[in-house]
């Protein structure tokens, strides 16, 4: 056993032993997430922007808008993607090169909860139909990681689609053509907000940090709308959850959702 894992080993046992008497490393509740920070506005020349701290965890997501091709079987409705990217200075196992698994998985995952919340009304965002919609692009980029990089992500990039105006295209002579000075918001119908928790032994934990990440032996990742409905989950990690776990993760979802929601409604309504 290497000298690194062996550190591992003893970290994962005090917080194990911390969590039997109902304790964590950073002295949060089981069911308390880190301190959130998010500041709008933060890429003056994108067309919406967010800054988000949670806990140690570093974002900046930019959103960029634009004129695109509809999707074949899409023709009536506008395109919404959202990528990731952890450069190198985030942290020491982060290396140049491809995405790997883990960041393929990240944007997935944070991409599927805005989407299948329907946060944006993608049918408003057509200039003509089956030739040239709208394109939104939500562009994470983590500077700092110390855990949980799906909420992390989530809220960056649902803080910047809350700030985002988007330019007006009319169809003219067969092809989109940019109205000047009618920049108007991202059509927005729900607010989705991811919870992510860890289980280490047989505690459910919510928003893990560096350390309690390690430790995980499972993940699940929850995203709700306005309404408290669960639109999207992932689970990761080698060991499971019961259905009983399952459950009680859903309602800790939804209760804690509600919460970080109106910290990003808050950051929207200081972006106007």
């Amino acid at each position: 056993m290497t000298s690194t894992s062996v550190i591992d080993e003893l970290k994962k046992s005090q917080i194990l032993e911390l969590l039997e008497q109902g304790k964590r490393v950073d002295g949060r509740a089981l069911d308390e997430p880190r301190e959130i920070s998010i500041e709008t506005n933060a890429i003056p020349k994108a067309n919406g922007s967010a800054r988000v701290r949670l806990g140690e965890t570093e974002v900046i997501c930019g959103v960029k808008i634009q004129p695109d091709r509809p999707f074949p079987d899409m023709g009536d409705k506008g395109i919404f993607i959202c990528t990731a990217e952890l450069l190198p200075l985030s942290h020491p196992t982060v290396e140049t090169g491809p995405p790997g698994p883990d960041v393929i998985e990240l944007a997935r995952v944070v991409d599927r909860g805005i989407r299948e919340s329907h946060m944006i009304d993608v049918s408003q965002l057509v200039i003509e139909p089956n030739k040239s919609v709208v394109g939104v692009f939500a562009d994470n980029v983590v500077v700092d990681y110390d855990g949980n990089l799906f909420d992390a992500c989530s809220y960056a990039a649902t803080a910047a689609l809350l700030s985002s105006k988007s330019p007006k295209w009319n169809w003219v002579d067969d092809a989109p053509t940019l109205v000047e000075g009618e920049d108007m918001p991202v059509p927005i119908a729900t607010i989705p907000v991811s919870v992510t928790m860890g289980k280490i032994g047989s505690h459910i934990i919510v928003d893990p940090n560096g350390d309690e990440w390690a430790s995980m032996d499972a993940r699940i990742t929850i995203t709700s709308d306005s309404n408290g409905n669960i639109c999207a989950l992932q689970k990761g990690g080698s060991d499971g959850f019961t259905l009983e776990e399952i459950n009680r993760c859903g309602d800790i979802s939804v209760k804690v959702g509600a919460t970080i929601r109106e910290k990003l409604k808050a950051a929207q309504q200081g972006s106007q």
